[in-house]
C-alpha cells in the first residue's frame, strides 16, 4: 500500500509537472497558434473517454497492476514525444498518447487500493491517496513553473523530459508491488460467450451505481470542471480580481484539502456516506452564494477578494469530505472480482463532465455572471437531493459501515468477515 501511495504522488506529480504549460508550449512556444493548442487540452479529454470503457475491461480480465504499468510507459512514451514535436500532428498524437496513459492511472491505482486494503481500511486509504494527488500536483506545478522559460524551447523539451523520467521510474517502483490475490471474472463460472456487451448490461442493470454515477456527474460538473474556467473567468470579469489573486484562490484550495483531510476523515467515518454527499452539497451552495457576493456585492476590491479565495477554500472542504466517501462507496457497490469496471465507469463519468464544465461553464460566466452563479448553486442543491435519495438504495453497510462494523463487534464477533460479506 505504501508503494501504491508513491506511485499515486508521483503519477500526479507528474501531471502538475507539464499540464498547466501545456497551451503556452503549444501555441506559443512551439508557434503553432491558439487553435492547434485547444485542440491538444480536447484530445486529452477525448483520449481518456476512448480508452477508459476498455481500460475497465482490462482492468477486470487482467488485473490492475499489468494494466498500470502499460498506461505507465504510454503516458511516458507520449511526454517525451510531445517535448521533441515540432509540428501540429506529432503534437496532437503525442497529448494523445499522454492523455491516454494518465486517464488509465486512476482506476488502476484505485482498484489495486481496493483489493490491497479492507473495508476498516479502505476510507483512510483514499484519503491519503486523494492528499498525496493534490500535495503532487501543487508541487509538480511549483517546480515546473520555475523551469520554464517561454523564450527558450529546450527549457520545455527538458520538462517533459523529466515527466517521462517520473513516469519510467514508477514503470520500476510498480513491478516490484506483488498484489494480492483478488477474485477475477475468470475466476467465476460466467456463462459462455460472455462479452463486454454483457459487462456493461450487468452495470447498467445496477441501478444503485447508476444512480451514484448521475451523483458523481453532478458532482464534477458543478465543482472541478469550473475551476480552471467558469470560475476563473467569473473572477476576473464579474469579481474584478487580479490573476494574481486567482492563484491564491488556488493555493487556497489547495491548502485547505491539505489541512483538512484527515481533519475531517474521523468526522466522515462515522456518519452515512450519503449524508455526508448531501453535506458536501450545501457546503458548495454556500461556496456559490459567497461567489455571488464577490461578483454581484458592492463591497469593494480587497470583500470582493477575500470572498473569492473563500469560494475556493469551501470547495477545498467539501473534496476533503469525498475523497473517503465516494470512492470506497464504488468498490462497495462493486460485485467480486468486477472493482476495475466500476472504478473506470466512474473515471469515464468524471472526464465527461470535466469536458463539458468548461464548455458550459466559460461562455456562460464571461456573458451572464449572475445566470451563472445561480445556475450552479442549484446544481449544488441538487447534489444534497441526489444523495439523499441515493441513501434510500443503499444498504446499512454500504451507507454506514463504521456502525455495522460497531454493530458486529458488540455483539462479540469478528468484525471484518461479516462486513465483507454482506457488502
Amino acid at each position: 500500500m505504501r508503494r501504491i501511495h508513491v506511485g499515486n504522488a508521483l503519477s500526479a506529480f507528474g501531471l502538475g509537472f507539464t499540464v498547466p504549460y501545456l497551451y503556452v508550449y503549444v501555441a506559443q512556444v512551439r508557434e503553432l497558434g491558439a487553435v492547434t493548442a485547444g485542440l491538444v487540452l480536447a484530445v486529452f479529454a477525448v483520449a481518456a473517454l476512448i480508452v477508459l470503457p476498455f481500460a475497465g475491461r482490462a482492468i477486470v480480465r487482467r488485473g490492475p497492476l499489468p494494466v498500470l504499468l502499460a498506461a505507465l510507459v504510454t503516458a511516458a512514451l507520449g511526454a517525451l514525444s510531445l517535448g521533441l514535436a515540432g509540428g501540429a500532428v506529432s503534437v496532437l498524437l503525442s497529448a494523445a498518447a499522454l492523455g491516454a496513459g494518465q486517464a488509465v492511472m486512476q482506476p488502476a491505482l484505485a482498484t489495486m487500493i481496493v483489493d490491497c486494503s479492507t473495508a476498516e481500511t479502505r476510507s483512510r486509504a483514499f484519503a491519503m491517496q486523494f492528499f498525496l494527488q493534490n500535495l503532487g500536483l501543487g508541487v509538480g506545478g511549483l517546480i515546473g513553473g520555475h523551469l520554464v522559460d517561454t523564450t527558450r524551447v529546450s527549457s520545455f523539451t527538458l520538462l517533459f523530459a523529466l515527466e517521462a523520467a517520473v513516469f519510467t521510474l514508477l514503470v520500476v517502483l510498480m513491478s516490484t508491488v506483488r498484489m494480492p490475490r483478488a477474485p477475477r471474472v475468470e475466476d467465476a463460472q460466467a456463462p459462455a460467450g460472455r462479452s463486454a456487451r454483457g459487462d456493461w448490461r450487468q452495470l447498467l442493470g445496477h441501478r444503485t451505481m447508476v444512480q451514484l454515477c448521475v451523483l458523481g456527474f453532478v458532482l464534477f460538473f458543478a465543482c472541478y470542471g469550473q475551476f480552471e474556467s467558469g470560475l476563473s473567468a467569473y473572477g476576473v470579469e464579474a469579481a474584478g480580481i487580479s490573476t494574481s489573486a486567482l492563484g491564491t484562490a488556488l493555493a487556497a484550495n489547495t491548502l485547505v484539502i491539505v489541512v483538512a483531510q484527515f481533519a475531517v476523515l474521523k468526522f466522515v467515518e462515522r456518519r452515512r456516506r450519503s449524508r455526508v454527499l448531501a453535506a458536501v452539497g450545501l457546503i458548495w451552495a454556500v461556496a456559490w452564494g459567497v461567489a455571488a457576493y464577490a461578483g454581484l456585492g458592492h463591497g469593494g476590491r480587497v470583500m470582493a477578494t477575500a470572498a473569492f479565495v473563500s469560494t475556493y477554500a469551501l470547495f477545498g472542504l467539501g473534496e476533503a469530505m469525498l475523497s473517503p466517501t465516494v470512492a470506497p462507496l464504488v468498490a462497495d457497490l462493486a460485485p467480486d472480482g468486477m472493482a476495475g469496471q466500476y472504478n473506470s465507469v466512474f473515471a469515464l463519468v468524471k472526464q465527461l463532465a470535466l469536458a463539458l464544465g468548461p464548455a458550459v461553464g466559460g461562455p456562460l460566466a464571461a456573458s451572464l455572471p449572475a445566470p451563472y452563479v445561480v445556475t450552479f448553486l442549484l446544481f449544488s442543491l441538487g447534489i444534497t437531493v441526489l444523495a439523499l435519495r441515493l441513501g434510500r438504495r443503499l444498504t446499512a453497510v454500504q451507507d454506514h459501515p463504521w456502525a455495522a462494523r460497531s454493530r458486529v463487534v458488540a455483539r462479540g464477533g469478528p468484525a471484518a468477515e461479516p462486513v465483507a460479506a454482506e457488502a
